[in-house]
């Protein structure tokens, strides 16, 4: 165990990308801090809050810390000097810049700012914009670190800034493949699936950026077409706000839908194809977590996709609903099964213990700054 306190500032900690991707490092990884905390920004409650609390150094702090109360930072400045916090670590991107200049101001050394999102992820009218402007400059400013983890968001947020900088670092995303690799379980049984239909699925939170309107635009396409096509979805909102509208469509009985869940290696191998046309993304954990499965896959043509999968496939529009239900058809003809060779290469180039490695070290440092 290091002498380190620790704060990481999450806004909920409902299942998602940044609260899975915490949760399974502090997994890995709490022991070798003295204390931390997670601080949920919202001061909500959420899904993932019993997960984390079964590390047995860790804990979670639900205050709001709101744009503009200068109250509620105030009471951070004086937490972060009571605990003596050596290091804060903040997952909201431009938007951690107020917790880093009171962190600073507070003297905690190490202050490091991540982006999990390769693009702004609100829709901006000029007060909204110039507010990111300025959260962005105190990123900048008071930050001794800043990671991501892909290429392309430091290529939208600080495109003259990061290339050659050692502030700024890269840390990939980390899986566990024998959480996937070793799954025997199926849902077919359960869900009367025969198994020898073709199933197609997507997992994640339902909002913008996961384009669920193509999913399901390309599900009727397929599924009035083929009778033993299926599709899967999960995640949170999903079904809540998906299934009156599939009933309308008539398609509730081939495409199932379903919130969050928590048997994900289960839910894909019960897949022949992972479909994922998501019209931004940072790092995808959950196409990562498809491959590693060695899942034929229909993905969208954007920069973080096409950098997480490496050369040799294809990928497409994501809003080209007749390309994406061609590729997906293109499967359902060939039935390719397994790719290994792609399974392989994926567990070796996201291999939790190496990435979960250069993370505690970004952590670890300490500069003053």
């Amino acid at each position: 165990m290091s002498d380190q306190n620790i704060v990481f500032f999450v806004t909920r900690l409902d299942s998602g990308g940044i609260e899975n991707y915490l949760l399974r490092f502090l997994s890995v990884k709490h022991s070798e801090f003295r204390n931390v905390f997670v601080w949920c920004k919202s001061g909500s409650d959420g899904q993932l809050d019993s997960e984390y609390l079964k590390l047995d150094n860790v804990s979670l702090i639900k205050r709001k810390l709101g744009y503009f109360d200068i109250a509620s930072y105030r009471d951070l400045k004086e937490f972060l000097v009571s605990e003596n916090v050596d290091t804060v670590c903040d997952f909201s991107g431009n938007f951690s810049g107020r917790v880093l200049s009171t962190a600073r101001k507070a003297g905690v050394p190490s202050r490091i700012s991540a982006y999990r999102g390769s693009s702004d992820h609100f829709k901006g009218d000029f007060l909204r914009r110039l507010y990111n402007l300025w959260v962005r400059k105190l990123t900048l400013k008071n930050s001794t670190s800043i990671i991501s983890n892909s290429e392309a968001a430091f290529n939208f947020f600080f495109p003259n800034e990061w290339r050659n900088n050692e502030r700024f670092s890269v840390i990939y995303n980390g899986v566990n493949p024998e959480n996937f690799i070793n799954e025997t379980e199926t849902l077919r049984k359960s869900l009367h699936i025969a198994d020898d239909a073709f199933v197609v699925g997507h997992t994640g939170r339902f909002n913008e950026a996961k384009n669920h309107a193509t999913i399901f635009a390309v599900a009727q396409k397929l599924v009035e077409k083929y009778p033993d096509i299926y599709f899967l979805l999960c995640g949170n909102g999903v079904k809540e706000n998906s299934e009156n509208l599939l009933k309308e469509k008539g398609l509730q009985d081939r495409v199932l839908v379903f919130e969050n869940r928590s048997d994900i290696p289960a839910f894909l191998n019960t897949l022949d194809c992972y479909f994922f046309p998501s019209v931004t993304e940072g790092q995808p954990n959950a196409l990562i977590e498809a491959m590693v499965m060695g899942l034929p896959f229909v993905a969208s043509d954007i920069a973080p996709i096409r950098e997480t999968v490496g050369d040799g496939y294809p990928l497409y529009p994501p809003l080209d609903v007749d390309a994406l239900a061609d590729a997906i058809q293109a499967k359902y003809l060939v039935r390719e099964g397994r790719d290994l060779d792609m399974q392989k290469t994926m567990v070796e180039r996201f291999d939790y213990r190496v990435r979960f490695a250069e993370f505690y070290q970004v952590l670890s440092v300490r500069r003053n700054a």
